[in-house]
């Protein structure tokens, strides 16, 4: 379907940026990204270890398990292959 949407600039930056980083169109972007939106579950919903942290972000409750930035660098590095 093809329409005009206006973003606000940091949406736009966002976007455009994650797109350039996974080599698609600013559209292949914008619907990736909408349909990953629509998959998180509401705060409080059926997962428990989901919560919204203080600045509005859903963030995973604490498991105790630690993530190094050596495994961060790792899964950003497979997933851009």
């Amino acid at each position: 379907m093809r329409m005009t949407v206006n973003l606000d600039p940091d949406v736009y930056s966002f976007t455009s940026a994650y797109a350039g980083a996974k080599g698609i169109t600013l559209s292949a972007a914008i619907s990736e990204l909408l349909r990953r939106a629509e998959k998180v579950p509401e705060p409080g919903g059926d997962s428990p270890r989901l919560r919204m942290n203080e600045h509005g972000y859903l963030v995973i409750a604490g498991t105790g398990d630690v993530l190094t930035p050596e495994m961060v660098k790792e899964a950003a590095e497979d997933e851009l292959v």
